[in-house]
C-alpha cells in the first residue's frame, strides 16, 4: 500500500511525524507537506506567484518528502498531478492536526481541505485531527489512523467523500471506543483587536474562542466530549435540495 501524508500544520509538525512512524510500518509513505503553517487555510490555492517545491530528508529510511511553499491543497495537487503522477498513492492522510476539526471548523481547515482534494481526485481520503492544544502525545490518534485505513482497505467510500476522525486528548487506554457522527455545530465568540504599526498604518488582529453551544448525542462534537473517536463522513455537494422546488415557485 502507498500512502500519501500531508498537513496543514507543516512538514515538521509532530503530528505528521507521528503518522509517518507509525503508518510506515506496514505501508510504502510519501510525505508532500507545506514548508511551514498553514492552518484555517481552507481549500485556497496559489495562483498568483510561484509554487516552491524542495526534497526534504526525514529520520525514517525508504520515505520520500517535499516541502510545499504553498497550502495543504497546493501540496495535494502538486503530488497528485506531478510529483507522484506515475505512481499515485492507494490513500490520501491529512494531518495529524493539533486541534479538533469539528463541526463547522471543517469549512476553514486546512487539513479536512487537503482530504477534500483527494477526494475530489477520486482516492479515499482521511482528516486526521487531536482534540488538544497542549497535549503533544500523538501516538493513540496514529493508531486510530493505522486502525481506520487497515479496515477500509477492502472497502469503498462514495464518490467525493472522505472521513474526518477526531481523536479525544486522551491515553489509549482512556478512549471510550468509536462513534460514526454527524457534524456538530461549533460557533466561536471572535474579537477584533485593533493596532498600529511602526508607521502608524491601523490593521487588525482576530481572535477568538469556542463558545458552548447545544448539540445533538450524535454529533462529533459530543463524541469527543465524551471521550470517543469520532468518525464523520463528508461529502461537498452543498446544494439544498430540499428547498430546489420552493425557488422554483419564486418566478425568477
Amino acid at each position: 500500500m502507498h500512502i500519501l501524508l500531508t498537513n496543514d500544520d507543516g512538514i515538521l509538525a509532530p503530528g505528521i511525524k507521528a503518522l509517518w512512524q507509525e503508518l510506515s510500518q506496514f505501508a510504502r509513505i510519501t510525505v508532500v507537506a507545506p514548508d511551514s503553517e498553514k492552518s484555517a487555510s481552507s481549500q485556497a490555492i496559489t495562483v498568483h506567484h510561484p509554487i516552491w517545491v524542495d526534497e526534504h530528508p526525514l529520520d525514517v529510511a525508504d520515505i520520500c518528502a517535499w516541502r510545499v511553499g504553498g497550502t495543504p491543497t497546493d501540496c495535494v495537487k502538486v503530488a497528485l498531478e506531478s510529483l507522484l503522477a506515475d505512481d499515485l498513492p492507494d490513500i490520501i492522510v491529512s494531518g495529524i492536526n493539533q486541534g479538533s476539526n469539528m463541526g463547522t471548523d471543517v469549512l476553514y481547515s486546512g487539513t479536512v481541505s487537503a482530504a477534500i482534494e483527494g477526494a475530489l481526485h477520486g482516492l479515499p481520503a482521511i482528516a486526521m485531527s487531536l482534540d488538544s492544544w497542549e497535549t503533544f502525545d500523538f501516538e493513540p490518534a496514529a493508531k486510530t489512523a493505522r486502525k481506520v485505513i487497515e479496515t477500509m482497505i477492502n472497502r469503498c467510500l462514495p464518490p467525493n467523500t472522505l472521513l474526518n476522525v477526531n481523536v479525544p486528548a486522551l491515553p489509549e487506554s482512556q478512549l471510550k471506543g468509536i462513534a460514526i457522527t454527524k457534524l456538530g455545530v461549533r460557533n466561536y465568540e471572535n474579537t477584533f483587536e485593533r493596532r498600529q504599526d511602526p508607521r502608524g498604518r491601523t490593521y487588525y488582529w482576530m481572535c477568538g474562542r469556542v463558545s458552548d453551544t447545544e448539540n445533538a448525542p450524535d454529533s462529533d462534537i459530543v463524541a469527543v466530549q465524551n471521550g470517543k473517536i469520532s468518525i464523520t463522513p463528508i461529502h461537498f455537494d452543498l446544494t439544498n435540495y430540499g428547498i430546489m422546488n420552493a425557488l422554483g415557485t419564486w418566478g425568477l
